[in-house]
């Protein structure tokens, strides 16, 4: 009989839903512009069975991958099971057999040594394949139509590493999936390594390297010349392991760093240029990267301080909401410099905001536009949970040459997942398409896929795909075009 855990990463709003299927031809409010052609496929974590842990938490959930089939102005839906080793292993079972959040030392003896990895963090496109991807294990690769689960990869063999990071980039000059693994030799190791994959899916090169110290290493950016790694000390070690404490803790006396290391076949970790923040703080999400010669610019979100409750300062001191609210900003360091410190750290906007976007067809180069979930605690909530379940309540359109801001709010009831960018065409100047969304309502517990005109989303949604159930909170999805689905590969 399930019981879940009473607690608010599985209550409320953040109940699990378990559920696969399809729906075709979902009900639109709107008018849904014809010229869109191609899916959005996202995923968020949701546990196929009652945890073993009490206290476990939300991002141990198996892969759920939601796809948005969009064509003829009419929006199709499918839903699956990223069926891992864990999770076939569990299905076999008819129960949990794994532990808490990377935790080995939690799990049933029955499945020693198998891969823990849950593919809940990110899907993307890329090579005909739907890769599936959790940082702690390979990726998974899957049929973007179908969402028939393949298995994982390691490209033949010739990947060495392990592990596979849940943000890879496509560099739009060369087609070339950049990646990184860390804990690349195994649990608690600090093997990192920088890798290519080709647009046929074969690994191009990998350059193994060692971190400054063991962390969460979770998104990173990606210039036109330059892979560049942001460290800060959201940190484990096997003590927490053995204590089965929250497997990250965030330690505030440890500095935080940026790694540079040139893309190029041949590197090693002798070329790594390493760069010391001003002081401590907590890194979020990229929005983009580039640079100019020797100059790196890259765009993220920074808090003050840990933006994770869940992974709890290292000292026991309470969790601060204000100080864990983060800001784009941009770190800009030089490498023509002898100096290790950065050239100047430049806030970009004072909306608290986090989950930033851009056009990825200029991924890797100097941009003009951006988007981004705002966290504007001004706003009403009135669902369940506290205002902490609408903390993602505004969406925003960022331009960089004008400093300018747009945003859209999504109601007293509502929260928005992470947005996603369509260019209107292949040609289409930069910014000029729509953004997508998923609208939650906790009150109605429905869910809405959004269009937006991405350069006027403040005028609020053109059109919306309304499910008749509500999507669980999910982390991170990606458009693909109809020519990308079209040209899906099997095993």
């Amino acid at each position: 009989m399930a019981h879940f855990p009473n607690n608010p990463g599985f209550t409320g709003a953040m109940r699990p839903l378990r559920l696969q299927g399809d729906i075709l031809d979902l009900e639109l409010e709107g008018e849904m512009p014809s010229e869109i052609d191609g899916a959005f496929h996202r995923v968020h974590p949701d546990t196929q069975f009652t945890p073993r842990e009490e206290n476990d938490q939300f991002f141990n959930g198996d892969g759920m991958v939601s796809m948005f089939r969009v064509r003829n102005g009419k929006v199709d839906f499918k839903q699956r099971y990223a069926q891992t080793d864990k999770w076939k292993l569990e299905n076999a079972a008819g129960k949990s057999l794994f532990g808490a959040y990377r935790n080995h030392l939690t799990d049933d003896p029955s499945v020693k040594g198998q891969i823990r990895g849950t593919a809940n963090t990110n899907v993307m496109v890329h090579a005909g394949k739907l890769f599936a991807m959790k940082e702690d294990s390979p990726a998974l690769l899957m049929d973007p139509n179908t969402l028939e689960t393949f298995g994982y990869t390691d490209f033949d063999g010739k990947l060495e590493s392990k592990t596979f990071c849940a943000h890879p980039k496509i560099d739009p000059a060369t087609g070339n999936m950049c990646a990184f693994s860390y804990m690349s030799k195994g649990p608690l190791t600090l093997d990192m390594s920088y890798m290519e994959i080709d647009s046929d899916g074969k690994l191009l090169f990998e350059i193994p390297f060692r971190n400054k110290y063991l962390c969460m290493m979770h998104d990173f950016g990606v210039t036109e010349d330059y892979a560049v790694f942001n460290v800060m000390p959201c940190i484990t070690n096997m003590e927490r392991l053995e204590r089965n404490m929250p497997y990250f803790g965030f330690d505030h006396s440890m500095p935080v760093w940026l790694g540079v290391l040139p893309r190029k076949e041949g590197a090693t970790e002798a070329d790594m240029r390493w760069f010391q923040a001003p002081g401590n703080c907590f890194t979020g999400h990229a929005m983009n990267a580039f640079n100019n010669g020797t100059k790196i610019h890259y765009d993220l979100a920074i808090a003050a301080k840990n933006s994770f409750p869940f992974f709890p300062d290292v000292t026991g001191a309470p969790f601060d909401p204000v100080g864990g609210m983060s800001y784009l900003t941009r770190w800009t360091v030089d490498l023509s410099s002898n100096a290790d410190g950065f050239e100047s750290v430049e806030k970009l906007t004072e909306q608290a905001d986090e989950f930033p976007r851009i056009d990825d067809r200029y991924a890797t180069r100097a941009y003009r536009h951006g988007w981004m979930l705002v966290f504007d605690v001004s706003k009403p909530y009135d669902g369940p949970g506290g205002a902490f379940m609408a903390i993602t309540n505004s969406l925003c359109h960022k331009d960089h040459a004008t400093g300018a801001e747009k945003t859209w709010w999504a109601g007293s009831q509502c929260a928005l997942q992470e947005p996603c960018f369509i260019p209107r065409h292949a040609d289409a100047p930069e910014g000029d398409g729509y953004i997508v969304a998923l609208i939650d309502n906790h009150v109605t517990n429905y869910t809405d896929l959004a269009f937006f005109d991405a350069q006027r989303v403040h005028e609020g949604p053109i059109a919306r795909a309304k499910l008749p159930i509500r999507i669980r909170q999910g982390l991170h999805g990606n458009w693909s075009t109809g020519d990308q689905l079209s040209k899906t590969k099997d095993h």
